[in-house]
């Protein structure tokens, strides 16, 4: 009997570390391919979602590079088109080709400038001189044509002092059928009816403020408007309407009463048989 009871508390040793062995192995291998499937599950998951922010951050870090690179070049070439369009229309509506304007010189002035002039002035050199801006220059002789159309040429005044300015100022008046008064001004002409030469004008066209600043004076007792040839360094205190220009130049000159002339000529149907060289005085 003690025999068969040892041998049956062997079997049931044996019996259990067996089973315990057995259980164990299999809770092992169970635990580990659980663990196993939850650890690649959470780590695919979490990369997965790294990669995928990773790859959106990189999609939209080049998408937005390559869009703003895109607009960049879009906004460049449409504003390069703009610019361009705009040097085509201005070269277009101008009253003669831009080159024109500035082989005569009309926008070079002075060295000084005066408060009333800053408004049209584009620049300044490094030589400290002042440039005019030409497109207003170009409007302005427009607007005064348009002006001085509205009067009977027969009425109109056109004055000066100035040398190079005298032969165009003739031939402006000639062209329209105005009365020209170049040279020294005798004082009284526009306010002393007993004076020989007077002469009572609608109104006046000066070539240079300082110079035909006796004229301006008169202009104001006699109640007429005036327009002025205007430099940088030129106050324009009783002007009416000012037409910036270089107006010491001769062909500066030459050129802006040629343009007055041509369009207060034709806007009152006079025939115009003459070119800018026609208004060039002599050397």
């Amino acid at each position: 009997m003690e025999v068969t009871d040892q041998v049956v508390e062997e079997n049931i040793e044996e019996n259990i570390e067996e089973n315990v062995e057995e259980c164990v192995e299999e809770n092992v291998e169970e635990c580990v391919e659980e663990n196993v499937d939850e650890c690649v599950e959470e780590n695919v998951e979490e990369c997965v979602e790294e990669n995928v922010d990773e790859c959106v951050e990189e999609n939209v870090d080049e998408c937005v590079e390559e869009n703003v690179e895109e607009c960049v070049e879009e906004n460049v070439e449409e504003n390069v088109g703009n610019a361009e369009k705009n040097v085509e229309v201005k070269e277009s509506t101008s009253l003669v080709p831009i080159d024109e304007y500035l082989a005569a010189g009309i926008h070079i002035g002075t060295q000084q400038k005066t408060q009333n002039m800053m408004r049209f002035v584009y620049r300044v050199r490094t030589d400290g001189l002042y440039v005019l801006d030409i497109q207003s220059t170009d409007e302005r002789i427009r607007l005064n044509a348009n002006f001085l159309s509205k009067y009977d040429p027969a009425k109109i005044l056109v004055v000066s002092a100035r040398q190079y300015g005298q032969y165009p100022a003739k031939m402006f008046a000639k062209a329209i059928g105005a009365k020209a008064m170049v040279g020294r001004f005798i004082p009284g002409k526009l306010t002393n009816p007993n004076l020989e030469g007077f002469f009572e004008p609608d109104v006046i066209v000066v070539t240079d403020p300082t110079g035909d600043a006796q004229v301006i004076k008169e202009s104001v007792n006699i109640g007429v408007p005036v327009v002025a040839l205007c430099d940088t360094n030129n106050m324009t205190s009783n002007v009416d309407l000012v037409i910036p220009t270089n107006n010491k130049g001769r062909k500066a000159l030459s050129l802006v009463y040629w343009l007055l002339a041509r369009g207060v000529a034709q806007a009152n149907d006079i025939p115009f048989n003459y070119e800018v060289t026609d208004f060039e005085p002599g050397l």
